[in-house]
């Protein structure tokens, strides 16, 4: 029986860890088959406090897992198969093997959607990124290209020309997807291009171990071409790693989890923090920011504070 049982281990599940153990409850984290989350992927992270010239992600999470450890978290690798949540203590099952909790706090992230191409996940943190926030500044008076048409697209777009000397939009169609006053913002902004009615065909080039062109194809023409960048940004949305509690716990119609006052879902005791419910930030620092929320309202959920003052 444990007192927190934390299902993932990017920045969210291994933050709410070390606050969780730290005030002395008996903690579980399950780490997923893709311990670490999404940073594990991320070669450089500049923007995380404390690290003034940067810090490979695997080498964050690294850390941070370290820290949690420390101070007494247990560890349990595979994914989670099967909840219940009907009744306390909850039910959390991984592969054959079914363990019991107080409280539960869901930190599984989500994933950036790719497209698949073998050089997308070559050079991906060599050029290739699904995060603009994160990786824009490094394209400073350079050339990069989005893929997409939607408003992540459009987003991702515009806050790259804040850094970039010019963003080509790649879309499938001849007209953007996104909201009409995004699109006028993109369509008025004179660092950006675009290409229509064209798809991703490769990435130019894993044997230099960098990006150094994007061959576009004309779905109308059947036409490939290559248009020299020095970055790429995939930006067709993200898929939250949720599909075990559809039906468990309320879910928006993206398959985010819904939460009121910051990390409380629908079943007391559940508290969800990260990218499995944040659909606006997605930064690693927002996501441990809210691990820590989740963790103190399952300490006081605990002490029958939220309990006496409803849920």
């Amino acid at each position: 029986m444990y007192d927190v049982t934390i299902i993932g281990s990017g920045p969210a599940g291994l933050t709410a860890a070390i606050y969780t153990c730290r005030s002395e409850l008996k903690t579980l984290v399950i780490e997923g088959t893709a311990a670490g989350g999404q940073l594990m992927i991320t070669s450089e992270v500049e923007n995380f406090p404390g690290f003034p010239e940067g810090i490979e992600g695997p080498e964050l999470m690294s850390k941070m897992r370290s820290q949690a450890e420390r101070f007494g978290a247990e560890f349990k690798g595979g994914d989670v198969t099967g909840v219940k949540l009907e009744s306390r203590p909850f039910e959390v099952t991984i592969g054959s093997e079914t363990i019991e909790t107080k409280t539960l706090i869901i930190a599984s992230g989500a994933q950036s959607r790719w497209l698949g191409l073998e050089a997308e996940e070559k050079l991906r943190g060599k050029g290739v990124s699904a995060c603009a926030t994160c990786d824009g500044f490094f394209f400073t008076d350079r050339e990069v290209a989005v893929i997409g048409g939607g408003d992540a697209a459009i987003e991702e777009a515009t806050f790259l020309t804040r850094f970039a000397r010019k963003v080509t939009i790649v879309h499938r169609r001849d007209e953007l997807r996104a909201g009409k006053a995004m699109q006028k913002k993109a369509l008025d902004n004179e660092k950006i291009a675009f290409e229509w009615n064209s798809v991703l065909e490769d990435i130019l080039d894993v044997n230099e171990n960098k990006v150094t062109a994007v061959v576009l194809k004309n779905v109308k023409t059947g036409e490939s071409k290559e248009l020299p960048v020095d970055g790429v940004f995939i930006a067709i949305g993200h898929d939250p790693s949720t599909s075990v509690f559809k039906g468990k716990i309320e879910l928006d119609e993206k398959g985010y989890i819904v939460t009121k006052n910051i990390t409380r879902t629908s079943v007391p005791g559940v508290f969800a923090a990260g990218d499995v419910q944040d659909t606006r930030y997605r930064q690693a620092i927002t996501a441990a920011g809210s691990g820590c929320m989740a963790a103190i309202d399952a300490l006081k959920f605990l002490e029958g504070e939220e309990v006496s003052a409803g849920w």
